[in-house]
């Protein structure tokens, strides 16, 4: 079912409780957003690609396909449209799976509405990129980030990062020899405090080390946080 309010792009809602998409549709169509809703993983990623969405909503524990296998599919297609999980479970292992799989932000429930509209528009807020401001693009040993086409190359090799991800090194790269610690980034790339928990930072450094290879240039500083340096 598709709820037509586009002025913000429309997001793909797959959550298998009626009255919790119900509630998700809502708040985001009030807040300007198109709104598309399954309610089982495998009508979900047909229409994830399909309709090629701003963002997308998924629970986990979803029938026919779970929401970890339908993120997992869509970034092994290329495709890197902004993930949230909206689900039950809180514990910190099925997090970090979340977002070694390329999510780009992880809600649980309980949840307040609000904060997920919040949730939502950052995150596309972060891959829009300033609208008025054309950033320089950023060299930092072997890598290159180009913010306005939100682009990054090893050695001239490109290479595919969330959204997140890429804010996150964006962030760092702008910024270099600064030591942030995991607050710091939380609240400046994520735009929350850190009562969701630091270990997100720690996955997606790890993510973007893991891509960029020998060409890091995220540093660890033992027992205060993160930099970036050649």
């Amino acid at each position: 079912m598709t709820v037509d309010n586009p002025r913000r792009g429309l997001v793909l809602v797959v959550e298998d409780e009626p009255s919790i998409a119900d509630l998700v549709r809502l708040y985001l169509s009030r807040d300007g957003f198109g709104v598309h809703v399954e309610a089982d993983g495998v009508a979900g990623l047909a229409a994830a690609r399909r309709l090629r969405p701003v963002a997308c909503v998924l629970d986990i524990a979803l029938p026919g396909l779970a929401g970890t296998e339908i993120c997992r599919r869509l970034r092994e297609g290329g495709d890197w449209t902004p993930v949230i999980f909206l689900t039950a479970r809180d514990d910190e292992v099925d997090r970090i799976v979340g977002l070694e799989l390329g999510a780009d932000d992880y809600v649980t429930k309980p949840f307040s509405p609000r904060e997920l509209v919040a949730r939502v528009r950052a995150v596309l807020r972060r891959t829009a990129g300033p609208p008025d401001q054309a950033e320089a693009p950023l060299l930092l040993g072997r890598v290159a980030l180009d913010p306005a086409r939100r682009t990054v190359t090893v050695d001239g090799a490109p290479v595919q990062l969330t959204s997140t991800e890429f804010d996150l090194l964006a962030y760092l790269m702008g910024r270099p020899r600064r030591v942030f610690t995991r607050e710091e980034l939380l609240a400046r790339v994520w735009g929350y405090a850190a009562h969701a928990g630091t270990r997100t930072v720690d996955v997606h450094v790890a993510q973007i080390r893991a891509k960029l290879g020998a060409a890091s240039v995220i540093r660890t500083h033992r027992g205060v946080g993160y930099a970036a340096d050649a």
